[in-house]
């Protein structure tokens, strides 16, 4: 009989009837047991690796102290004593070729005197008062600048406070002296102005707007 041509047979494995008893054709095997289908466990994270090296790579305590450290990357690294050096006698050559240059241009001219510590102490004294409109010419208006005073008073300051201690009685003397001055001349610059502008101040019950309520802004004198 060919492949084609065998009769198709179903096989009833069943081993219990529709009423629950045994049935007599049943197959005798053993029944299988199902597959465990029970999740299989976590597997376990894999062992890391430590080089025998890494301890040498780990930070150090100062590192870490380093590291709380304000970063110093917006600065260029510091010079070398050697590099200060040829960098001050580099200038000082350029600086006496440029006063060579400019006596021969005119000619009869004296030679630049240096910069010393009471030039520094002038020159920020002169600004300051430029700036606080002691140097006028008759018939125009002072020009103030309050906020450009104040810097250079407060520079002032800072210079005295970082040479305490290392200037001769006659550098001290004068750095007391412009500082006195161009304060002194702050307060009475500030003062005027208050003044000038309470002047121009309505009188209390003219009716103004705003005119005596409380919490509005004014100069104090």
């Amino acid at each position: 009989m060919s492949e084609q041509n065998k009769p198709f047979v179903v096989t009833d494995r069943r081993k219990f009837t529709l009423d629950g008893t045994p049935r007599p054709d049943a197959d005798p095997s053993p029944e299988r047991e199902a597959p465990d289908v029970s999740p299989a466990p976590a597997a376990e994270p894999p062992l890391e690796f430590k080089s025998p090296h890494a301890a040498q790579a780990e930070p150090t305590p100062a590192a870490n102290e380093a590291q709380q450290q304000p970063a110093s990357a917006d600065l260029p690294p510091q010079p070398t004593a050697s590099e200060m050096e040829q960098a001050n006698a580099a200038y000082q050559q350029t600086s006496e070729r440029l006063d060579t240059a400019v006596r021969a241009a005119n000619p009869g001219m004296d030679h630049p005197p240096a910069m010393t510590f009471e030039q520094i102490v002038q020159s920020i004294y002169m600004t300051t008062m430029v700036q606080l409109g002691g140097v006028t010419q008759p018939g125009e208006q002072p020009r103030v600048d309050l906020m450009g005073a104040r810097q250079s008073i407060d520079m002032l300051a800072i210079l005295a406070e970082k040479t305490k201690g290392n200037l001769t009685s006659a550098e001290s003397q004068l750095m007391d002296n412009a500082l006195f001055e161009v304060r002194m001349g702050f307060l009475e610059v500030t003062q005027a102005l208050a003044r000038s502008a309470a002047s121009r101040q309505p009188a209390p019950g003219s009716g103004a707007p705003g005119s005596g309520l409380p919490g509005r802004p004014s100069i104090v004198r």
